[in-house]
């Protein structure tokens, strides 16, 4: 078994291959922190050691009963309070119905069960039918409100991780209002850490990462985009000093979530670390009594192994126990998308012409971007109308068919959440596009966003991209995501509950996934977002590869997928053979460079196959058998970063 719990059961040790992570419960109720790193002995003298040391006085306030000792000020936590003696960063702040924010949930209970509990509605790990997960529950109440927080721990020995999420339930006989809900809280005995984020911007996400070592103070890590955006990812690892890409102790976390984010970490003035993190700041939730609320997932792994380790027990965890089955370990088809061959100019006869050149070289899968739906030829138009273009394309279904019989399967662009004003789907529900009543729209690429918080949008999305799915033998997707919103709202929502609109819609993008998913069991997804700006593992839950970057250039890319790959699989990344020179950089680089660093991820083309040369036509057929000969290595290999591009 990988969870132990003492005979008295207020002390519990998560064992996995290699990592122990170890708490209880204090003298006052709530948890303490005891361990996090390399395994410990299994002896019971080692598990009964387990404890903090009192490291001063921090001139805060404790209960009357109890021992300075027990401030929640100076106590290591697993569930931080607020309003309640700690004045370090909170995990979790719940209003009552009087308007009282202070929140310190006590120990009640534990318990033990194998796998982990079924989540509605969110992405989460999976359990894969791996006999030796197994999730520690364990159950706080406020005294004061009544107010029950499950903490989860669900532990995939296998892979070195611990997967934690909390339930918020309203056992009080009226209203409460969240007001922050993290995912996890992690208390560590010292500060002797280099914090490693990865960093960038659009057509340069995850472009580099810094490492700084931790201070007294906070360090943030956010996003308020509404996704997890271009510049920031959701994920951190935290270095020994010492350590490096192969050896000394790294402790790493991603959250399992795609919208506004928050990881904080705090430096308290006797040199220890608190780390929380989960849904970002701007945020709120009622629950009427008897309703709960769930956070996402965060996934939190320790290697010995320096930060190599890390990435690879991540890369596992997320190959093995989050993206789809159907497709995580399963050879994806060698596509041409014809986005940078044609744009929005093109025609059925220039489309046909594109796939038969991709099949003569070996290419498995056309791929029909932006511009085959509406009346769209630019990007002024038809967002929303999910319907073809067949004054310019044709029929769909006999064009599918036709690239078919040439060898290749048919993949199609869509963009979901947006609409255009010229639309359509605009001319009859204005209402559905998010608004700041009174205010000025902003606008992105000349569109609007949709709220996906309205249940019937995410039923009209359905219905019409299952329509087109239906219609035609479409064997893939690729769903982007090209403006951030702005002016959150929901018109469901009374005033007071506005902080709740950006998570749902976030929840109701998730659900589009889901149904479209268990309709269509086998379409391959492929996320996208202006390129990068959505890589996370909310997303990739869904789709198991997401476009790295609009950055195609192939230098660039190796920056790209090398920072990319601290936290994500080769096999989730996006990428492709670009046209020269490179319309972003217009950088000329030889194919055989670009086909190089394509090879590190999913691998295709994005550009006019007809314009190739004999000559070039021959390089990408031995591409193409390349691919074949070591994807396998891309798809399941552990990655060892001989190198980096810097």
């Amino acid at each position: 078994m990988s969870i132990t719990i003492n005979a008295a059961g207020t002390r519990f040790k998560l064992d996995t291959r290699h990592t122990s992570y170890a708490f209880g419960v204090g003298p006052s109720g709530y948890l303490n922190h005891y361990y996090y790193g390399a395994k410990l002995p299994d002896d019971p003298e080692t598990f009964d050691a387990l404890d903090r040391d009192f490291l001063g006085l921090s001139f805060s306030p404790y209960r009357q009963l109890e021992h300075i000792e027990d401030s929640r000020n100076i106590a290591l936590q697993e569930c931080a309070t607020h309003a309640a003696g700690d004045y370090r960063i909170s995990s979790v702040i719940v209003c009552d119905n009087l308007g009282c924010n202070s929140t310190d949930p006590q120990f009640v209970s534990a318990k033990v069960f194998p796998g982990r509990p079924a989540i509605e509605g969110l992405p989460h790990a999976r359990v894969n039918d791996d006999p030796t997960v197994e999730t520690l529950e364990v159950t706080l109440r406020d005294p004061a409100t009544g107010v029950e927080y499950l903490l989860d721990y669900t532990v995939f020995p296998e892979q070195d991780c611990i997967v934690r999420s909390m339930l918020i339930r309203n056992t009080s006989a009226g209203r409460v209002v969240i007001e922050r809900a993290m995912s996890f809280c992690l208390d560590l005995n010292n500060m002797d850490y280099d914090l490693v984020q990865v960093h960038g911007s659009y057509g340069r996400e995850r472009f580099s990462f810094s490492r700084t070592p931790l201070h007294t103070g906070l360090q943030t890590i956010f996003s308020s985009r509404n996704s997890s955006g271009h510049d920031h990812n959701p994920a951190f690892a935290l270095m020994e000093k010492g350590a490096t890409e192969d050896h000394g102790g790294v402790l790493g976390g991603m959250l399992v979530y795609s919208a506004n984010f928050s990881i904080e970490i705090e430096g308290d003035p006797f040199f220890r670390t608190r780390i929380v993190g989960g849904i970002g700041n701007d945020f709120s939730w009622t629950l009427e009594s008897g309703e709960t609320f769930r956070t996402p997932e965060a996934i939190l792994t320790w290697s010995s192994d320096g930060l190599g380790g890390m990435s690879r027990n991540f890369h596992d965890m997320l190959r093995d126990h989050l993206i789809r089955p159907r497709w995580a370990h399963q050879e994806r088809p060698i596509l041409v998308n014809n986005w940078e061959g044609t744009y929005m100019n093109f025609n059925r006869e220039k489309l046909l012409a594109i796939a038969d050149s991709a099949a003569e070289c070996g290419v498995e899968m056309f791929v029909l971007d932006d511009g085959w739906f509406g009346h769209r030829d630019d990007d002024h138009s038809s967002l929303g109308d999910w319907f073809v273009y067949e004054k310019k394309v044709g029929s769909l279904k006999t064009l599918a068919e036709e690239i078919n019989r040439k060898g290749l399967v048919f993949g199609l662009w869509f963009e979901p959440e947006m609409i255009s004003e010229d639309s359509e789907l605009y001319k009859a529900h204005p209402d559905w596009v998010f608004t700041a009543p009174g205010r000025e729209r902003t606008y992105g690429r000349h569109q609007l966003v949709l709220n996906m918080g309205i249940p019937a949008v995410v039923d009209y999305l359905f219905d019409t991209i299952s329509a087109v799915l239906r219609s035609a033998p479409i064997a893939y997707m690729k769903w982007d995501f090209n403006r951030q919103p702005a002016e959150v709202s929901n018109p469901l929502l009374p005033p007071d509950r506005q902080k709740e609109a950006a998570h749902r819609f976030m929840l109701g993008t998730y659900e589009l996934h889901h149904r479209l998913l268990e309709r269509f069991p086998d379409l391959l997804i492929e996320g996208c977002s202006g390129g990068g700006g959505r890589f996370d593992a909310g997303i990739l839950f869904y789709t198991p590869q997401i476009w790295t970057s609009d950055n195609n250039d192939a230098i660039d890319r190796l920056f790209i997928q090398s920072c990319t790959s601290l936290f994500y699989p080769c096999s989730a990344q996006g990428a492709h053979v670009s046209v020269y020179p490179n319309h972003g950089t217009a950088r000329t680089t030889p194919l055989e460079t670009r086909g190089l660093v394509a090879l590190a991820g999913t691998f295709g083309y994005e550009l006019d196959m007809t314009k190739m040369t004999a000559e070039e036509k021959e390089t990408v057929r031995q591409q193409c058998a390349m691919y074949h000969q070591y994807h396998h290595l891309v798809l399941n290999g552990d990655q060892y970063r001989l190198a980096d591009p810097w």
